[in-house]
Parts: C-alpha cells; sequence; structure tokens
C-alpha cells in the first residue's frame, strides 16, 4: 500500500497541535460528508482518508509511531524489536520467517486474519461500526429589508425561509446591517447532531425625508421668506407625529436646529432617543406681482 501523508490530508504539517487537528478534520469531515455529497464517489473517498488520518494523529500513541516510522508505522517497531532478537540471537533465524518459536518475537506465517486482529489489538478496530461523529446543520443566511419606519417601531414580521414560515419581533432601532441569529432554524443535523442556525441581516432603506447617522436623524424644512424675517411657527413631520417649530425673526437660510430625544430609538433600550437635527431653508418668493416688487424695492431703499 502506497504511503499515506494524514499531515497532507488534514492541510497539516508535524508541528500541528491537537486543537489544529481537531479544527482541520471537522471542516473538512464537514465539506467531504457522504449525506452532503450524495453519489459524489471523490467525496466518499476523501471522507475515508480523513477520518484515517484524524483517527491516527488524535491518538498520542500512533501518531508517535507514525511520525517515527513513516510508511512503515503500523509495523515498524515491531519489526525493530525482531531484528534486535536476532542479532541478539541470529543462529535462532529471522523471527519473521516461517518457524519462529520465541515467544516475546512474531511469526511471519500470519494469515490475512491474524494480521489484522493483530493490528486490530494495537490500533484499535479499523472495520467500521464504531461511533459516528456528528456534525451541526448547514446554517442558512437570509436578508430582510425594512424602511426606516419600520426600524423605528417595535413590530412582528413573518417570512420564508427553505419553506418554513418563521414569525419574529422586530426591535426598534435596529441598524443597517445588523445581524441577529435564530438558533435552530437552519438545516437538519447530520447523524443526530444539532440543527443549523438562521441568520437574518437587515437592510435599511434610504428615506427621503430623513439621514440617519447613529441613533440621531438629520432633515431639512422649507420655510417662507416672510416667516423667516418676522418669526412664527413650522410644523414638521416626524416618524413620532408631528412637531411645531418656533421661528425666531431673521432666521437664516440654512440655519440649524437641534430637537433633544426627537431622533431615532436606541435599540433595545425603552424609552431612549437620539435627537434630530433639521437645517432651515428658507424659499425665496416667485412669480411676485408688480406691488409686491414696489416693496421689496421700497424696503430696499429703507435699507440703504
Amino acid at each position: 500500500m502506497a504511503f499515506v501523508d494524514y499531515y497532507n490530508i488534514l492541510g497539516l504539517d508535524k508541528s500541528a497541535s491537537q486543537d489544529d487537528i481537531k479544527k482541520a478534520y471537522r471542516k473538512l469531515a464537514r465539506k467531504y460528508h457522504p449525506d452532503l455529497n450524495p453519489n459524489d464517489e471523490t467525496a466518499k473517498q476523501k471522507f475515508q482518508e480523513i477520518n484515517e488520518a484524524n483517527e491516527v494523529l488524535t491518538d498520542p500513541e500512533k501518531r508517535k509511531k507514525y511520525d517515527q516510522y513513516g510508511e512503515n508505522w503500523k509495523h515498524g517497531e515491531e519489526y525493530e524489536k525482531a531484528q534486535q532478537q536476532y542479532r541478539r540471537n541470529p543462529g535462532g533465524g529471522n523471527p519473521f520467517a516461517s518457524g519462529g518459536s520465541d515467544s516475546n518475537t512474531y511469526s511471519g506465517n500470519f494469515d490475512d486474519s491474524q494480521f489484522s486482529d493483530f493490528f486490530e489489538q494495537m490500533f484499535g478496530n479499523r472495520r467500521g461500526g464504531g461511533r459516528q461523529s456528528t456534525f451541526k446543520g448547514q446554517d442558512f443566511n437570509a436578508e430582510l429589508h425594512l424602511t426606516l419606519q419600520q426600524a423605528y417601531t417595535t413590530h412582528q414580521q413573518t417570512f420564508t425561509v427553505n419553506g418554513q414560515n418563521i414569525r419574529i419581533t422586530i426591535h426598534a432601532g435596529v441598524e443597517d446591517g445588523q445581524k441577529i441569529k435564530l438558533k435552530g432554524h437552519g438545516s437538519e443535523g447530520i447523524n443526530g447532531g444539532p440543527k443549523g442556525d438562521l441568520y437574518i441581516t437587515f437592510t435599511i432603506d434610504k428615506d427621503q425625508r430623513f439621514r440617519r447617522e447613529g441613533n440621531d436623524l438629520y432633515t431639512n424644512l422649507d420655510i417662507d421668506l416672510y416667516t423667516a424675517v418676522l418669526g412664527g411657527e413650522a410644523t414638521l413631520d416626524t416618524f413620532g407625529g408631528k412637531v411645531k417649530l418656533k421661528i425666531k425673526p431673521e432666521t437664516q437660510n440654512g440655519a440649524k436646529m437641534r430637537l433633544k430625544g426627537k431622533g431615532f430609538p436606541v435599540y433595545r433600550k425603552e424609552d431612549q432617543f437620539g435627537d434630530l437635527y433639521v437645517t432651515i431653508n428658507v424659499q425665496i418668493p416667485t412669480q411676485l406681482s408688480e406691488e409686491e416688487k414696489a416693496l421689496f424695492k421700497q424696503l430696499a431703499e429703507l435699507k440703504k
């Protein structure tokens, strides 16, 4: 039988720790497991090689023999003992030759079944029937789109993943790109292993009126020239309802106002909100009548 490099099979080198071996084995065994690769003979063969490599390298004694004797690891130590015995008693014949009788050596007339039994006792049963490895089921990933208004309010949504209807509560303040895990909503486990999980990534669509930065909101408010000059009130629509703003006289275009606690809700923190920042846009009147133009001229003269 050709020499099999167990380290190479697992993508490791001889310095690999037991933890490295376990991680590599789990990753590869899941990738090439027959249940995930039905009717794939190549994957089946690869899976067998991975299990064989893992069985040897995770057993300290077997790994020691493998590292010491390489391709002769299964019988190297016995061969060395026999050679030592032969050197001590050359007249007694090669103990691996037929007819050796020393109780401390091994006769070369093993048949296949005896040879297998001998190594099963030494290295453990390799014919199958042992405990099967269990693997966690595959994880699912889903993307859920929300409007900014939906993200502002705690609500429930039902959606379908892999034919399964799932109803979840979406808490106010969820952020764009935020990911949550629903344990046990992935695929079935292998050999009785646990189910996989479902990961949901939220995508918050852009809003035409408000821009969100963290828990703060930013928006613009248009007011007419007369309110900007003389002062007054203006109404702003927010996710939490209408808000009346007091406009100071001689408010300049581009002026900013901060409305404390009128921003976005803080995720999973009840009654906590960011702030709302409002930029004032002063609208210049158009299509003026002759009388209006005359009044503006008078104002211009007064300013001079």
